[in-house]
């Protein structure tokens, strides 16, 4: 995880959103967060743990091995953990992607090679609430969500 904070967050924003496109964007505040946190995941960590003794026997020392990748699993729990705990302090957060310049910005934070960044998460104090045009969209019935006792 990086961490930026104050005139360090001009970093992130110089390299994901460029000047030209500031102007433009629909959510200004979100270009006064005071804090921007950068969870990276690391499959390398998880792959080292699974080759050690105790529990080389399961055979998850390779990344093909893993039904699922539970280095972005953790690292997504992480977040959400993140979040929770800055509404719970009264701050305001948003997790939201890095759809562009992701490795460039990596490099210049010196972030090894091999972690991959999940999004990008902007901590300060809410600013009056405006929403987005997805809390426009109709929200599922539960029982299109939630399946008891099976699919069926």
């Amino acid at each position: 995880m990086v961490v930026l904070r104050g005139d360090e967050t001009a970093r992130f924003w110089d390299i994901t959103l460029a000047p030209e496109r500031r102007a433009a964007f629909r959510w200004q505040g979100l270009l006064q967060a005071p804090v921007i946190v950068l969870p990276y995941a690391d499959r390398g960590a998880y792959l080292a743990r699974y080759a050690e003794p105790e529990k080389a026997a399961s055979g998850l020392f390779e990344a093909d091995a893993w039904p699922v990748p539970y280095w972005l699993v953790d690292t997504g729990f992480f977040t959400m953990t993140l979040l929770l705990a800055a509404q719970n302090a009264g701050l305001g957060s948003l997790f939201f992607g890095v759809f562009e310049r992701e490795v460039e910005l990596s490099a210049s934070l010196g972030v090894p090679q091999d972690r991959q960044l999940i999004g990008a998460i902007a901590l300060g104090y809410p600013l009056p609430s405006e929403r987005g045009r997805s809390a426009k969209r109709p929200k599922r019935a539960v029982d299109e969500i939630v399946h008891l006792g099976g699919w069926a």
